[in-house]
């Protein structure tokens, strides 16, 4: 029996999220995203499925990135309207026992002492089923709308999100010592003052003197995703992440650069199997494989090219508005989609990629079509070739994620690939059981664990506190 995959729901908490087109389908519910009922639905099907999470994506703003105007976006509601999927997952908690609640949060978007206070306060009300995926924003409208003239460069967004990190990893890990909560009701002792610390953070950006809010959740820290691409991308995955969402285009790319960036893993300091991978599918499923294509099919005939144009316009910076879908990469001269020319060009052999190919890129990467069984030894490939799960997209919503539990799940139990029952414990105790729930010692938030002891502010009303204390433990 091979090792069981990771399986998380994929989605976002709007009327278009990847398929663009597909909103329009008469079994589709995706556009009633604004109602609880919608998402209430598609949780119980995703527990009676045995997924792990629920991972939820999310956009804090719109450019003009296509035709040099926001309309396309407006009009097919591709990602907008976006509302906030951390109050989703909230309402969430109550309908789920055992599903992980993983939501987007960049840190442009809440200072770090108010989001390290959420996000406790939501591990204790779920159990410790809560995940965060860090992202730092990538568009100029986001940080247009938190106060800047523009984006902030790419690598200096990284360093910004080490400070972030530096502050949220001492509220969670080092300002409440372990059994600094007592409940003593004989005493009247509900907490041990000599247990609970200030944190002191002074850096560029952020001056926080704690102590945290909350107690320890039961997880301390939510469990911890990152999806950048780029080398410095990377090495924040290596140092901070648990899962890493990819979208590998062939299993050999995968093997390839799974395998780098498990080195760069090590390289951290971490084990290579602390970082989880996992790869952006979706799903077509047929009793035989000509259903399945016709199935697929029908999706491209809901498909927007419009929609999938201004998505991947935006993604990569380059607007494809008003260029000939027939016409060449080659003779585009757009230096940013070469890569993607010749890579296409190499599994086709030699045959030129058009802007129409780009476009379909979107819809097709990552697509397996065919039977329970055809699927299951595509995954199986997959899995051989280095992905430790699947975050799955929807076509039809919530029809593809029916179709895949009802018929692939019971092909992939079998077969030892996906879970029958949850076990107990946390999302990170399912995910890693060996963890105990908490990150490992060995990772950089565990250097703050015991870090401020003996720092308990004792003076009236906190003044008088010096910020330039450092942490006794690294």
């Amino acid at each position: 029996m091979r090792p069981r995959l990771i399986f998380n729901c994929f989605s976002m908490n709007v009327v278009s999220h990847i398929y663009h087109g597909t909103w329009r389908h008469p079994r589709s519910t995706q556009m009633n995203f604004d109602n609880l009922e919608t998402w209430k639905e598609l949780v119980v099907l995703l527990e009676k499925g045995k997924f792990d999470a629920l991972f939820l994506a999310d956009v804090l703003g719109i450019d003009p990135a296509y035709n040099g105007s926001w309309d396309t976006y407006i009009r097919e509601g591709m990602q907008i309207p976006c509302n906030d999927t951390g109050a989703l997952c909230a309402a969430l908690i109550g309908v789920t026992e055992h599903l992980g609640l993983t939501f987007t949060s960049s840190i442009m978007s809440e200072h770090p002492f108010s989001f390290a206070r959420r996000m406790s306060t939501l591990d204790h009300l779920s159990k410790g089923r809560i995940g965060w995926n860090i992202v730092t924003s990538a568009t100029h409208n986001a940080a247009q709308n938190f106060g800047f003239d523009q984006i902030v460069e790419h690598d200096e967004r990284y360093r910004w999100a080490e400070e972030y990190m530096d502050v949220v990893y001492k509220l969670w890990e080092g300002s409440w010592d372990e059994g600094a909560v007592l409940g003593d009701r004989l005493n009247g002792v509900y907490a041990d003052a000599d247990k609970i610390h200030r944190i002191y953070h002074s850096s560029e950006r952020y001056r926080v003197l704690g102590p945290h809010m909350c107690s320890p959740s039961a997880q301390r820290v939510p469990v911890l995703y990152q999806a950048g691409s780029s080398k410095v991308g990377r090495e924040f995955a290596a140092r901070h992440a648990e899962g890493t969402f990819v979208l590998y285009p062939t299993l050999e790319g995968a093997r390839k650069a799974i395998a780098e960036s498990r080195q760069v893993v090590v390289n951290a300091g971490r084990r290579a199997e602390d970082l989880k991978f996992i790869q952006g599918f979706s799903f077509v499923v047929g009793s035989t494989m000509e259903e399945a294509w016709r199935k697929s099919e029908e999706i491209d005939q809901w498909v927007s090219y419009d929609g999938m144009a201004a998505h991947i316009s935006r993604d990569m910076g380059i607007d494809l508005g008003g260029l000939d879908p027939n016409m060449t990469l080659e003779q585009s001269n757009m230096s940013g989609v070469q890569g993607y020319a010749r890579m296409y060009e190499d599994s086709h052999n030699g045959k030129k990629a058009k802007v129409s190919d780009l476009v379909k890129a979107l819809s097709y990467s990552g697509r397996i079509v065919g039977t329970p069984e055809s699927i299951a030894d595509e995954l199986e490939k997959w899995q051989d070739a280095g992905i430790d799960g699947v975050n799955m997209i929807a076509q039809f919503f919530p029809d593809s994620y029916r179709d895949f539990i009802e018929h692939v799940i019971p092909v992939l139990q079998d077969r030892g690939l996906a879970q029958r029952e949850y076990a107990p414990g946390s999302l990170r105790q399912k995910m890693f059981p060996e963890s105990g729930g908490r990150l490992p010692q060995r990772h950089a938030a565990a250097r703050y664990r015991g870090a401020f002891k003996g720092t308990a502010e004792k003076s009236a009303g906190g003044t008088g506190v010096s910020w330039q204390r450092e942490p006794a433990a690294a």
